[in-house]
């Protein structure tokens, strides 16, 4: 499966619409890892513990938007959009939603 941003796939005629394709994922993050970016938020530099969690959670958006592109007959997704949301009262839930359109090229 090709996922792209682009709106065509350069060497590839797209022959097919199917429709608009989304993959969702909601992350928690967990106590340990809290406290291990706040150490990193005190002390300085990067948060590994967050930046992996982000990392799974775009990989497992994507790979959902894929899965559900191909049930709709799709073998690629073009204008592919990635957002991040952070839900819940302690804002402790990560949303990364990955959406397209699925398409058949050739």
């Amino acid at each position: 499966m090709i996922s792209t941003t682009t709106p065509s796939i350069e060497g590839h005629d797209i022959i097919a619409y199917k429709g608009i394709v989304f993959g969702e994922v909601v992350a928690g993050v967990n106590v340990i890892k809290d406290m291990v970016a706040g150490l990193s938020n005190f002390f300085g530099g990067r948060s590994g513990t967050y930046e992996e969690e982000l990392i799974q959670a775009r990989q497992n958006a994507i790979r959902e938007m894929e899965e559900r592109a191909a049930q709709m007959g799709a073998n690629a997704v073009v204008g592919v959009d990635i957002d991040y949301e952070v839900l819940g009262a302690d804002n402790g839930m990560l949303m990364v939603t990955a959406s397209g359109t699925a398409v058949v090229i050739q």
